[in-house]
């Protein structure tokens, strides 16, 4: 099925990519998904976590990524809610929501993202029975494995999309910083290198969509994530995890490719009945290079 989106980038149709082409287009398509999204704030330090929810049915909670938002799940909210309440919420430090008290911890960041969490359920008022089902992508899911330690038999499952903090060999991500003094003309090109060095392997996916995230994300992100995925943050929480526990990576995955098997029998080693789907071709940011292929994966470990 094709995702309702925004054209393709103006720039790589006239073959120059560096140019900085946004259209109102692209810019309507974004505002439009969140304005669907009914917003709940919740305490964060000394201000407010952002979180959005879209449609109906057993919650299914999205943690984005490190320098992110809500909007790296922006291919999936709409499709995942003909089946879920979708609940995306901003990270500490990130995207809307507030920066968190120090220090910086995975326990620490969890323990405000469940106690915001169990103010959202209020609020949206899901069936009782109804056990959440959480996925975290790369950061999100480090942080999420903490989350998801902390709701014990609350949560019905656990599926890490494409996260480190494993304690397992990364390959290198060699990453540019946009320079303060950049015109826009070098910012957009300095995001679609990182894009393509980290985030999406087919460098015709760096669309203009893929360029307005990365480009809005990385002007609000006030906390920096990288130390949280070099750290084993994510495998100290995995055995505290009650819930059933789940894989999907994209196939070539910039910070995990040739060793996804290692990460597959990591999961399994923990819960040898982890499902652990790879997404041929696609990269980290693998539910936006292939949503197609990442949104029935997810619903079905999530409706499991």
């Amino acid at each position: 099925m094709t995702q309702a989106g925004p054209p393709r980038d103006a720039a790589t149709r006239k073959g120059d990519r560096n140019v900085p082409v946004v259209s109102q287009a692209t810019i309507d398509f974004v505002n439009g998904v969140a304005a669907e999204a009914e917003r709940i704030d919740t305490p964060c330090g000394d201000g407010t976590m952002a979180w959005r929810c879209w449609g109906s049915g057993p919650p299914l909670v999205l943690l984005h990524g490190g320098y992110g938002s809500w909007m790296h799940w922006i291919r999936n909210v709409r499709p995942l809610a003909r089946h879920f309440t979708v609940i995306a919420p901003d990270l500490p430090g990130l995207g809307d929501s507030a920066i968190p008290p120090e220090p910086w911890t995975a326990t620490g960041f969890a323990e405000i993202i469940v106690a915001g969490l169990d103010i959202v359920l209020r609020r949206i008022d899901p069936p009782e029975q109804e056990r959440l089902h959480l996925a975290g992508f790369s950061f999100g899911g480090v942080i999420g494995g903490s989350v998801a330690a902390q709701l014990g038999d609350r949560l019905r499952g656990f599926t890490v999309v494409g996260s480190n903090g494993l304690g397992l060999e990364r390959s290198p991500t060699p990453l540019r910083r946009v320079p303060a003094d950049a015109d826009e003309t070098e910012e957009f090109a300095t995001h679609r290198y990182n894009l393509n060095q980290l985030m999406i392997a087919d460098p015709d996916k760096i669309d203009e969509l893929a360029l307005y995230l990365q480009k809005t994300n990385h002007a609000r992100a006030r906390m920096r994530s990288r130390r949280f995925s070099r750290s084993g943050a994510l495998i100290e929480a995995l055995p505290q995890v009650k819930a059933r526990l789940d894989g999907i990576w994209g196939e070539r995955d910039a910070t995990a490719y040739p060793h996804l098997d290692e990460r597959a029998r990591l999961l399994r080693s923990i819960q040898p009945a982890a499902r652990f789907a790879i997404v041929p071709g696609a990269g980290h940011w693998v539910q936006f290079e292939a949503a197609e292929q990442f949104n029935p994966i997810l619903a079905e470990f999530a409706g499991g």
